[in-house]
C-alpha cells in the first residue's frame, strides 16, 4: 500500500461521491476534456468531409471519415496496453496530466492550420493521430484514477455521475461545435484548446491517493496478466467483447457528416444537433441511474438495451426525417447508457485495484477498436454499398450479435446486482 495521503476529505465521511474535494476536480477535469474531444471529434469529422467533397463523390469522401477513424486508432492501439501498464506504475494523476498535454498540443497545432486557412486534409491527420496517443493514456488512467477518489461503496454512483460528465459534454460539446463552426473551424478548435487548458489545471488539484501498487514485473508480463485476467472472467470479458462488436458494426455516428451535408441537408448546425442527440437520452438515463434505479436483472437490461441499440440505428440509418433521426438517435444513446453503466460497473467491482490500470487500458482498446476502428469500417462499408444501406446493415448486425452474445455468455445474461464478488 502507498503511503500517501488519501484523497478524501477528513472529518465525517461525506454520503456522495460529490462530498470528495478531489472527486470534484476529477470530474471538472474529466467534463471539461470530454467537452473538448467531443467538440474536437466532431470539427474533424465535417472538416474532413468539407474538404473532401470539394474533389471526391460522397462515397469517396465518405472513405475519407474513414481513413481519420483508421489513424487515430492506429495510434491509439499502439500506445493503449503499455499506457494501462504505467497507469499501474506511475501516479495516475501525472498519466493524465501528460495526456492532458498531448492533446493540447494536438488541438493547438490544429487551431494553428485553421487561423492559416486550412485546405488539405494531412494536418488533420497529425492532430488525430496525436489525439489517439493521448487518448490511450488518458482513459486508463482516469478509469483506473476514479475508484482512488470515493469509497467503494458508492462507487456505482461515482460511476453514474462520470457518466452525467461525459454525457453532458456530450450534449454541449457537438452543438457548441455545429455553431461555431459557421463562424469558422478556427472558433472551434481554439475553444476547445481552452477547455483542456482548464481541465489540466484541475488536473494539479487532485491531492496523492493511497492505492496498491501492481508488484514490480516486466511491462509485458504486466500487460499479459491483465489480458489473461479479463480472459478468464466471462463476466468482464462478455462485457467488454459485445460493446466492441456491438459499435463496431453499427456506422450510424461515423456517417452523420454524410447525413447532416448530403441526406438530411442541414449543415454544420444539423450536425451538431445530430450528434448531440444519443448524449441527450444518455444524460436523461444517467440521472436516473444516480437514484439506484437498476437495482435487479442487470445483465438482462444489459442486453435488452444493446439490442433496442441496434434497433435504433435502423430507424435512423432508414429515416429521412430530420426530427425522427434526432429521436432516433436520443433513444439508442438512453439505450447505450444502460450497457455503459452495467459495463463499467462490472469492471471496477470485478477488478482488484492493482490491475485496474491494465484492465482498463484492454476495455480502452476494445472501446477504440468498436469507435475508431469501427469509423474506419463505416466508411469502407459506405465507400462499397453507400451511406444508408451501410447503416442499416450495421443496425441489424448489432441486433444479431447482441443474440449471440446472450447464448455465449450466461454468467453475464444472469448477472443480477451491481455488488462486489465475495472473496
Amino acid at each position: 500500500m502507498s503511503t500517501t495521503q488519501h484523497a478524501s476529505d477528513t472529518g465525517p465521511r461525506p454520503k456522495t461521491a460529490f462530498g470528495f474535494r478531489d472527486f470534484r476536480f476529477f470530474w471538472a477535469a474529466r467534463f471539461l476534456g470530454s467537452f473538448s474531444s467531443l467538440m474536437t471529434v466532431v470539427g474533424i469529422g465535417w472538416l474532413v468531409y468539407e474538404i473532401a467533397r470539394r474533389s471526391h463523390s460522397i462515397k469517396e469522401a465518405s472513405l475519407y471519415l474513414g481513413l481519420v477513424g483508421l489513424v487515430q486508432f492506429v495510434a491509439l492501439a499502439g500506445c493503449t496496453l503499455f499506457a494501462g501498464y504505467i497507469a499501474d506504475k506511475v501516479d495516475r494523476r501525472w498519466v493524465a496530466r501528460g495526456a492532458l498535454t498531448v492533446e493540447i498540443i494536438a488541438v493547438g497545432w490544429l487551431f494553428g492550420h485553421t487561423l492559416a486557412g486550412i485546405e488539405s486534409l494531412w494536418p488533420i491527420f497529425v492532430s488525430a493521430a496525436l489525439l489517439g496517443v493521448g487518448r490511450a493514456f488518458m482513459g486508463p488512467a482516469l478509469q483506473a484514477l476514479a475508484p482512488n477518489l470515493v469509497p467503494r461503496d458508492i462507487l456505482p454512483s461515482a460511476i453514474a455521475w462520470n457518466s452525467i460528465a461525459w454525457q453532458t459534454a456530450a450534449v454541449g460539446g457537438p452543438a457548441a461545435c455545429g455553431y461555431l463552426m459557421a463562424l469558422g473551424p478556427e472558433w472551434v478548435f481554439g475553444v476547445s484548446l481552452a477547455m483542456l487548458c482548464l481541465a489540466l489545471g484541475s488536473m494539479f488539484f487532485i491531492r496523492p491517493v493511497a492505492r496498491n501498487i501492481a508488484p514490480k514485473a516486466r511491462p509485458w508480463k504486466s500487460i499479459i496478466e491483465g489480458l489473461r485476467y479479463i480472459r478468464t472472467n466471462p463476466i468482464l470479458l462478455g462485457a467488454i467483447s459485445l460493446d466492441l462488436f456491438a459499435v463496431l458494426l453499427s456506422t450510424a455516428i461515423a456517417m452523420l457528416p454524410v447525413y447532416a451535408r448530403d441526406v438530411l441537408m442541414v449543415g454544420p448546425e444539423g450536425l451538431g444537433n445530430l450528434r448531440a442527440a444519443p448524449a441527450v437520452g444518455a444524460a436523461l438515463v444517467a440521472l436516473i441511474l444516480t437514484r439506484g434505479w437498476l437495482r435487479r436483472n442487470v445483465g438482462l437490461w444489459m442486453f435488452a438495451c444493446v439490442g433496442l441499440f441496434g434497433l435504433c440505428i435502423i430507424v435512423f440509418g432508414l429515416s429521412e426525417s430530420f426530427p425522427l433521426s434526432l429521436a432516433a438517435l436520443a433513444v439508442m444513446g438512453a439505450a447505450d447508457m444502460v450497457s455503459v453503466y452495467v459495463r463499467q460497473s462490472l469492471l471496477q467491482l470485478y477488478t482488484p485495484d492493482d490491475m485496474r490500470g491494465r484492465v482498463a487500458s484492454v476495455s480502452t482498446l476494445f472501446i477504440s477498436a468498436s469507435n475508431e476502428l469501427g469509423e474506419f469500417y463505416g466508411g469502407l462499408m459506405a465507400r462499397l454499398m453507400g451511406a444508408v444501406p451501410a447503416v442499416v446493415v450495421g443496425g441489424i448486425a448489432t441486433v444479431l450479435v447482441t443474440g449471440l452474445w446472450a447464448w455465449a455468455f450466461p454468467s453475464l445474461r444472469k448477472a443480477d446486482k451491481l455488488v462486489p464478488p465475495q472473496g
